[in-house]
């Protein structure tokens, strides 16, 4: 395998692709047109280590530890983007941030222009884990977004139908966690967060635990109701946390590399792959621009910890 040097790594390093997509099959020219909906500026997170008050501890090492340093990216309403990267980059953080669950140490985070607030209706999380609750059925643990919204009965009914059908699960509805697979599972937390239709999407590497073959059916079926704007009247933003390489390049418009220690952006990719690709994804993965794209960034990631390697020790 060829390595990057030093000299092209450093040049990598800023986000040295443009912003908008530029597939000529036209499914992403919404996001081409919007002004950024996410707006993520110089975003810096410290957190305080257990153990002694202040700075340093006894032998001068770090109490601190930076988990993220001068982020920034801006993401377009309607775009994907794959955030990707080793654990401790700071991929989850930035997820949780975006939420309105934790605020930065540094820079700001807006969202249509605004601090994000909580709770944020108009954001929806699904995690790594179901998080389903095992004494609701898939039904009522769809409609749990819709009871805080304070639909009707009749409404959520119909609603949660609706969604459980989207994705695959119909007359599974009266079943309890326990009596769901884990691909299923999942299947009802991604209705779940479908249901109270937010435009945008957090995903905290949401098929890492499934086996190969049920992950990229699910894969397969989320990309199909993102990119037909099922679901939703509208095409939702996603940002979609990964360890995979080519999990990002198959699902996204655009991949962003992070490196750890502290969490920093290493390269901003756009992915040129046809859309819509959720019918062929078995197929686009043996295309050369696939493979080209996954060994870009692979090399990308491989040279960027080479440059720096002072970077990637912790404190």
């Amino acid at each position: 395998m060829t390595r990057t040097n030093g000299k092209d790594m450093t040049a990598a390093t800023s986000n040295d692709t443009r912003l908008l997509p530029t597939a000529a099959d036209g499914i992403r020219d919404e996001a081409a047109t919007s002004q950024a909906l996410i707006s993520i500026r110089n975003v810096s997170q410290v957190f305080g280590l257990a153990g002694e008050p202040g700075r340093f501890g006894r032998r001068g090492r770090a109490r601190e530890l930076t988990a993220l340093a001068d982020v920034s990216l801006e993401i377009p309403a309607g775009q994907f983007v794959a955030l990707v990267g080793a654990s401790g980059c700071g991929k989850t953080t930035l997820l949780n941030m975006l939420a309105g669950l934790r605020h930065p140490t540094g820079g700001e985070i807006l969202i249509d222009g605004r601090p994000p607030p909580l709770p944020n209706m108009d954001v929806g999380y699904v995690f790594a884990r179901d998080a389903l609750l095992p004494w609701r059925t898939a039904r009522k643990n769809v409609e749990l977004p819709l009871e805080t919204r304070r639909w009707s009965a009749a409404r959520r009914r119909q609603r949660s139908s609706e969604m459980l059908d989207l994705v695959g699960l119909k007359g599974r509805e009266n079943q309890y966690r326990l009596q769901l697979s884990q691909g299923m599972r999942q299947r009802v937390a991604l209705a779940r967060t479908l249901a109270a239709d937010p435009s945008i999407l957090l995903m905290d590497e949401p098929f890492a635990a499934l086996d190969a073959r049920t992950k990229l059916t699910l894969q397969a079926e989320f990309l199909r109701i993102w990119e037909l704007h099922q679901g939703g009247d509208r095409r939702k933003t996603v940002v979609f946390v990964t360890h995979d390489l080519q999990e990002a390049v198959l699902l996204a418009d655009r991949v962003v590399v992070m490196l750890p220690n502290p969490g920093r952006v290493a390269q901003d990719k756009i992915v040129d792959l046809p859309r819509p690709r959720a019918d062929q994804l078995g197929e686009v993965m043996f295309t050369d621009t696939f493979k080209e794209t996954v060994h870009g960034l692979f090399e990308r990631l491989e040279g960027a910890i080479e440059v720096r390697p002072d970077q990637d020790r912790g404190p």
